[in-house]
Formats: C-alpha cells, sequence, structure tokens
C-alpha cells in the first residue's frame, strides 16, 4: 500500500491497519523464535543457526555430578587369574652396580596389571566333507547333509554375520566404513552388498518375531505413536515407531499417513491430526511436547502461567502399589477440594487467529494444548502404565457441587482442576501453588476444609 492510499484512508482505519501489522510483527517475530528445543520443530530445521544446547527441559535434582552413592560402578579391579605373567628383574645393582640375575631375587614382588586386547587373529577356516557311503545291502549311495546355514562351497560364518547385524545396526556405522572396520581390524574384506546380504537374511529370519511385537504393541493398553522422515535409495520415506514401556516397533512407509493398524488403548502422540482419524482408540498428548511449547511462552512472550504450568507437569507421580500412593488414593476426596483451577481467561494471553487465517501449525498446536491437552493428558495417566512426564492420576474434571458464574456457563469445559496428591502439606509447601486469582477472575480459593 502507497502513500496515496493510505491517505484515502479515514483515522480509524489506520488505527484497525496499525494494530493489524503489529500482530502480523508479533506472529512474525514468535516464529523466529521457534527452534527445536521450544517447540515440535525437527532439529534439522534449525540450519546453521542451531541453538547452543545451554538449557534443558530437565531440571536440577539437587544432586551432585558424577556417579551416585549405591551405583555398581564400572572400576577396573585386579584379576586374581591372569592370562599372562612377565617377571622382570633388575640388571645391576642400584648401589654398587654389580650385575644381578633371577636366582638373586627375595621374596618382595610389586605387581601391576594391564588389561588389553588379544591380537586380532586370522580367520578360522572350517571346512565341511559330506561323504557318501554306499549300502552293503541294496547297494544305494546316500551322502550326509551339510549343517544348516552351510549353503555355498565358500562363506563367511554366523560370527562374522552377527558382527556385521550388530555394527550396521546398532552401532550405527555406514556399510563402507563396516567394510574398512573389518578389513583392517580382522583383515575381513566384505564388499557393501553382502553386508546388504547380511543383514536382509537376519531381517527375514527374525519377521516372525517383528510381527509379534507389532501385534503387543497395537493391543497394550497405552502406547506412544510418533514418525519422522529419512532417505531411502534416494527417496523420502517415513520411520513409525510405536512403543509401550518394554516394546518397541520400528516400520518404514511411503507415506507419512501410513498409521498401525488394529490399534486399541490410549494413544500417546503429538498432536498431529491423521492420529486422530485411528477408531476405537482414546487419545492422549505427549507432556514432551506439552513442555517445549510452554518453553516457548515462557522465553518468547514472558507468561507466567507456563512457567507454573511446567512445575505442575513436572511433579513426581508416585508409584502405585506404595504406601505413599495407597493413602493417596483413600484420601482422594479430601485432596480433592483443595485444588489448583485454571480458567482459559488466565492461560489465552497469546492471541489465537481464526480457523483458516494460515495460522501457523505450531501457533495452533501451542492453542489447542491450552485447551484440550489436560484432559487428554489426564486420560493417558489415568492409564497408569505409561512412562511419561504426566503428573496426575486422576482424570481432569469439573468441579462437583460448586455453582458456576453466568460467564462461565457457555464454557463449561474452562474450568478444570487437577488433583493435588499429598493433602494439606503439599499444598502449603507447594512453591508454585498461589495461582494469579486476579488475573484468572475467578475470586478466592474456597477453603480446603468446606
Amino acid at each position: 500500500m502507497d502513500r496515496a492510499a493510505l491517505d484515502q484512508l479515514s483515522r480509524d482505519d489506520l488505527i484497525a491497519l496499525l494494530l493489524a501489522q503489529q500482530a502480523r510483527i508479533a506472529e512474525l517475530e514468535r516464529r523466529l523464535g521457534l527452534n527445536s528445543s521450544n517447540s515440535g520443530k525437527p532439529p534439522s530445521s534449525d540450519g546453521l543457526k542451531k541453538p547452543a544446547r545451554v538449557r534443558s527441559l530437565r531440571q536440577a535434582s539437587g544432586r551432585k555430578p558424577g556417579g551416585q552413592q549405591g551405583h555398581p560402578g564400572e572400576t577396573l579391579r585386579r584379576s586374581e587369574t591372569p592370562d599372562t605373567i612377565v617377571a622382570h628383574y633388575p640388571p645391576a645393582c642400584a648401589g654398587c652396580g654389580a650385575p644381578l640375575s633371577a636366582a638373586m631375587a627375595g621374596n618382595h614382588v610389586v605387581a601391576r596389571q594391564v588389561f588389553d586386547l588379544r591380537e586380532p587373529w586370522p580367520l578360522v577356516v572350517t571346512e565341511h566333507r559330506a561323504h557318501e557311503c554306499c549300502c552293503a545291502a541294496c547297494g544305494t549311495h546316500t551322502r550326509a547333509a551339510f549343517p544348516d546355514g552351510v549353503s555355498a562351497p565358500v562363506q563367511y560364518g554366523q560370527r562374522i554375520a552377527a558382527l556385521v547385524v550388530y555394527l550396521l545396526h546398532y552401532q550405527l556405522l555406514p556399510e563402507q566404513r563396516l567394510a574398512t572396520l573389518l578389513a583392517d581390524l580382522f583383515g575381513v574384506h566384505l564388499a557393501t552388498a553382502t553386508i546388504a546380504r547380511i543383514s536382509q537374511a537376519c531381517a527375514e529370519r527374525f519377521r516372525d518375531f517383528t510381527l509379534a511385537i507389532r501385534d503387543e504393541v497395537a493391543a497394550a493398553a497405552v502406547k506412544h505413536l510418533d514418525e519422522t522422515g529419512l532417505r531411502i535409495g534416494g527417496k523420502t520415506q517415513w520411520l513409525h515407531i510405536a512403543c509401550t514401556a518394554l516394546l518397541t516397533f520400528y516400520r518404514v512407509a511411503a507415506k507419512r499417513g501410513s498409521l498401525l493398524a488394529n490399534v486399541i488403548g490410549t494413544v500417546v502422540h503429538d498432536h498431529w491430526k491423521p492420529y486422530y482419524t485411528l477408531s476405537g482408540v482414546r487419545h492422549a498428548l505427549c507432556n514432551a511436547h506439552h513442555l517445549r511449547e510452554l518453553k516457548a511462552l515462557v522465553e518468547i512472550e514472558k507468561e507466567d502461567w507456563a512457567r507454573r504450568m511446567q512445575c505442575l507437569l513436572r511433579l513426581p507421580r508416585r508409584q502405585p502399589g506404595t504406601r505413599t500412593s495407597c493413602a493417596a488414593e483413600a484420601g482422594a476426596d479430601r485432596a480433592d477440594r483443595a485444588t489448583l483451577r485454571c480458567d482459559r481467561r488466565g492461560r489465552s494471553h497469546v492471541p489465537r487467529e481464526p480457523a483458516g487465517t494460515g495460522q501457523d501449525p505450531a501457533a495452533r498446536s501451542t492453542a489447542t494444548t491450552r485447551r484440550a491437552q489436560p484432559a487428554a493428558a489426564a486420560q493417558h495417566a489415568q492409564a497408569g502404565r505409561a512412562p511419561l512426564p504426566d503428573r496426575s492420576r486422576r482424570p481432569v474434571h469439573q468441579q462437583p457441587g460448586r455453582a458456576r458464574r453466568t460467564d462461565d456457563e457457555a464454557a463449561p469445559e474452562d474450568l478444570r482442576r487437577v488433583p493435588v496428591r499429598g493433602g494439606r502439606a503439599r499444598l502449603c509447601n507447594d512453591p508454585f501453588g498461589p495461582l494469579h486469582r486476579q488475573k484468572a477472575a475467578l475470586g478466592s480459593a474456597p477453603d480446603a476444609d468446606s
């Protein structure tokens, strides 16, 4: 818009244009401040301006760095049965210089042990010979069978194949570097095609095991879903992951939306919309993403409520079955009367654009988090077996028996509460317990004994 067009606008139009431009500038500045540490953006999107990792989502534990008291440790200890003993004798007397021999040695010996690798041995070649025998009764010639796995005139053995699979898939060595390592250490010269064939043969042997893991993960009560892009054969593919506390299932697909089939229970994900197309499941949102989005609100928009919400999500969750957990469950009704309340008016300080205006997906995810994520995260925690940083073991719900104000009638889901375990003492010692009641416009908190 040029100056002539601006001169034709009225004062109100100019003010509206200025406010719209200020809002747009603020949104663009917020996007510039997002990176992989405070949003759902992948680390690859940081580019050359990758921020220094001087801060982490992990909080200080108060412990000293290094090994903690009682940990097993990996201290190198003296062996009582050394493989080789090398005796050293002084060649001459330190006093007069006279020659000394082993026969003059006394009983005083100082020993030091050195732990080292053996020298790489050459390959051991084993030749299998299948003999043919002639039956004396009928004259039939019968030849012996070779052992399983011996199928070629010349081939590498199972130990080399196991080492190749370990270094390739667990230590993540590229095929060319793996071939160089085997040649340097063991004198084994493998082509990259041979390494690929060994890997494919191992995958075929584990096919049934992989399918069993897939079925177990899909049928688990709580599972985590995520996906990331990668290049295979020069083409973009998608690596999908589905995992529980004990099992992890990886799957490569050509499309990002190719989700795991036959999934039941609760799925924990990063609020990617295609996950909501899964039928017959409950949804919970990942608290690691919550903490990153809250970090952006703290660092970029200076929101104090986001810092307090971070503290709430990091509260230590009691393990089920312990005495503390049983006592908390027994006094759940009493603890429910003392709650932390969050109203949307106290959380919606970041302006949200209407749907369809080209809002950034990260901004939409952050805005949606304030409305829908507390309930979904609590559903996930209710399952009780998910290794998430979720801290509430009871579902978020509206307070029973409390009359809502007139302006709350249109949004009954806004008034939510998160139970605080540990009773009144936990509330008294809670560093972030006092919420800004004036900002939330909820009035004074009711008495815990009422």
